[in-house]
């Protein structure tokens, strides 16, 4: 999705597009229609500025694709009763999935298995041994709904799960650590499904990850900003740790060469929800924020931080349109 669609009404034809992001002269579009602005649908990678917003004075919906929003500058949303909204749900299983695979793929060295037999050396020699999924103890940091989606694949793959979130929730059986250190002491396994923002910027650090031992995994299929990418590239080169699974970096596309150039890293370009059916989920609920909102029927995914309903949004919601 290309940044920064935005809607406003129109009495005469109902909701137009503007695709802001193919505007050339981008200052001179929000000179001409910033003021008629009613809707913004973004995804969190690119999100949304306040400075922006300062040019969009009459946005009441920020519609997001994806389940992260750490790019909308929430407190100025907040400022103005503007509602957010995210995907969730729709990709849950999909991340799920990624993640087991990339957990799998890391373990059992499938990228360079795969490799192995593409370069011909498979005809010289069998390949290398490799840990295994078996007799490991994985910590989840984030029990979301991803994270409890993750965890129900590994306990039915009869894998010991624990976990670390803000406060331990208690409706769940699994093991919670209180802090990610004690986690990670206490597993051999991370995997990584918490929100980014700066409460979970680099949490996975070097004492982390010498905590981790030598026989640790790390798999992200969260935000890059949860690693200290430095430090995690210093535990591979020094085998503090023994291997990690990326899909997601903290200035993506841009990947840090000690990384790519790590044979115990499996780098993914950001895929975890990216197939048809998801993206095309995902699509669907941004455009389904903004249509029921501006019928009048409130927002169908706001996130915890929108205080939905409200008097002074409900009295917005009955307001004419301009």
């Amino acid at each position: 999705m290309g940044p920064l669609p935005v809607i406003k009404n129109n009495p005469d034809c109902g909701l137009i597009l503007h695709r802001y992001w193919e505007e050339t002269d981008k200052d001179e579009f929000l000179k001409k229609h910033g003021g008629y602005i009613r809707g913004v649908a973004t995804s969190g990678t690119i999100g949304i500025s306040s400075s922006l917003l300062c040019k969009l004075p009459n946005v009441e919906i920020i519609s997001n694709f994806g389940v992260g929003y750490e790019q909308v500058d929430i407190p100025a949303a907040l400022r103005r009763g503007i509602i957010v909204t995210n995907t969730p749900d729709v990709l849950t299983e999909e991340v799920a999935d990624l993640a087991m695979g990339l957990l799998i793929g890391t373990l059992r060295r499938l990228p360079q298995a795969t490799r192995f037999v593409r370069e011909g050396k498979w005809k010289t020699g069998a390949f290398p041994l490799s840990p295994s999924l078996r007799g490991r103890i994985v910590g989840i940091v984030g029990l979301g709904r991803i994270g409890k989606a993750i965890a129900r694949r590994l306990e039915a793959s009869k894998v010991k799960v624990a976990y670390h979130g803000r406060n331990r929730q208690p409706d769940v059986p699994i093991p919670f650590y209180p802090t990610i250190l004690e986690l990670a002491q206490a597993v051999d396994t991370l995997i990584l499904s918490a929100p980014g923002g700066r409460e979970t910027r680099q949490i996975i650090n070097a004492n982390v990850l010498s905590a981790l031992g030598a026989n640790g995994v790390v798999i992200n299929v969260s935000r890059g900003s949860l690693v200290d990418e430095a430090a995690l590239a210093a535990a591979l080169e020094n085998h503090t740790i023994l291997a990690a699974g990326l899909d997601v970096f903290a200035d993506e596309p841009n990947v840090p060469v000690a990384l790519l150039a790590n044979d115990h890293v499996v780098c993914l370009p950001h895929v975890g929800s990216a197939s048809v059916r998801t993206h095309d989920a995902m699509g669907q609920l941004v455009l389904e924020n903004l249509l029921s909102w501006f019928k009048g029927e409130g927002p169908l995914s706001p996130v915890p931080e929108t205080p939905w309903p409200s008097n002074d949004i409900a009295r917005m919601l009955s307001a004419p349109p301009q």
